[in-house]
This record gives structure tokens, sequence and C-alpha cells, in this order.
């Protein structure tokens, strides 16, 4: 392991290989460590994604924990656009085309480069992975990677630990309208699948609390997975 510091009251520990650096980071909080910290991991042997899916993490991409203890009640949804945003900035500088989408993926050119895991029990982990130089083969997905030659993983990671400390000051309308400013146009076609129902329609913004809305459904969308047009995108 080897420790920097990227800014101030933050750590970063990298290590060559975890597990999973979202259960190294919860572990941390568990055992009381007081936050500000981030875990990078070269690669892992059982990454986690969202909705309980592995997460594969190939060397150069990125793979990555942030524990913070907020002092706010914590909103995951918040969170999670929070990390969308530091994530977008994060990986600018490399490549043009790059897209939010909700709840928690960033895509390049229409296809996955990343995605966003978001843990909450008095303490707060957000993992964060991206296709830095390599695109993994998910089913039913399109993904993809940064253009050639990639960004070192350190590099990214203390870029990340900025943005999310420097958004992290901001107000949830203010992470709303940074989000929205940096996601698929309103009017974007959705297919939009809940463990209740599948819907279509079309990107009609998000809620004060960051729930999705969807034109001609006077009811928010909390929790789904989204794609944009089709299944087979996005």
């Amino acid at each position: 392991m080897t420790e920097n510091f990227a800014a101030p009251a933050w750590r970063v520990q990298r290590y060559a290989c975890l597990a999973s650096t979202q259960d190294t980071a919860i572990a941390a909080a568990v055992a009381g460590d007081p936050g500000r910290l981030a875990i990078l991991a070269d690669t892992q042997s059982a990454g986690r994604g969202s909705r309980g899916r592995g997460w594969t993490a190939p060397e150069g991409n990125l793979n990555f924990s942030a524990l913070l203890r907020p002092e706010a009640p914590i909103l995951p949804g918040f969170w999670s656009l929070l990390a969308g945003i530091a994530l977008h900035e994060a990986l600018a500088p490399y490549a043009s085309g790059l897209m939010l989408k909700w709840p928690n993926d960033l895509l390049l050119d229409g296809a996955k480069l990343g995605g966003i895991l978001i843990d909450a029990s008095g303490y707060l982990v957000m993992g964060i992975g991206a296709n830095l130089a390599v695109a993994p083969s998910i089913e039913g997905r399109h993904t993809a990677h940064l253009p050639a030659p990639a960004p070192d993983p350190g590099a990214i990671a203390d870029r990340l630990v900025s943005e999310i400390e420097r958004y992290s000051a901001l107000s949830l309308d203010a992470i709303i309208e940074a989000w929205l400013d940096r996601a698929h146009p309103l009017g974007t076609p959705l297919d939009i699948h809940t463990p209740q129902r599948h819907l279509t329609g079309s990107f009609a913004g998000l809620t004060e609390t960051g729930c999705l809305r969807i034109n001609g459904y006077d009811e928010a969308i909390s929790s789904a997975e989204v794609f944009i047009g089709t299944k087979a995108l996005g």
C-alpha cells in the first residue's frame, strides 16, 4: 500500500489488489475512520456494481471508493449525483462526448464509461469505477474506454477527491443544476425498468430531491434502471 495526500485533510491509499475498494472503505468506516479517506486499487478480485452486479476491474481502470462522514443527514440521491459530476469533471480533460445518465452512469458517446455505487449507514461510501484503459464486455450494454494513452488511475483519484471536496460544499439545488448541465438533454427518450413496472417516455428533468421525472407521468421515479432510447443502448 502507498499513501499520498491529494487535497487538505484527504488521505488516498493505493493498493495493488483488493477484493473490493467499497468493502475496504466500509470496513474502515465500521472501524471508526473519521472520513475523507479514498481507497484506490489497481485491480479488484470481487468488485461490486449497482443492483448486486459484479464490476470487472482490469488493470489500468479506475477502482475507487471514498469514505465521508457528512454532518447533515445523508441523502444517497444527492451523493450519487455529486459523484457523477465529480467523475465527469475528473475525466473531462481526457475525452469529449462525456454525458451523465440518471441515476449513476457516465457515458462516452452513448456507451458506458463509468458507474457509481453508494453505501450509507451512518457513514457515506461512494464507489466510483471507470474504464480508463479497457472496456469490459457487459451483457446488454455498450461499453467504452478513454482514448489512448489512458491516464494513471492515481492521477484520476487525486482529481476525484478534489472535485468531491469542491462540490460537497454546494446545495442540493446547485448539484441538480450542475448534473443537468452534464446530462442527456430534456426530451431524451428513456426506457425505465423498476421492480414494479416498465415505462417508456422522455426525460423531463429531476425533482428538487433528485428523483427522475418523465413526461406524461405525475409520479417521480426514485429508483430504476434506465436506458437511453432502448435497452440495447446506454
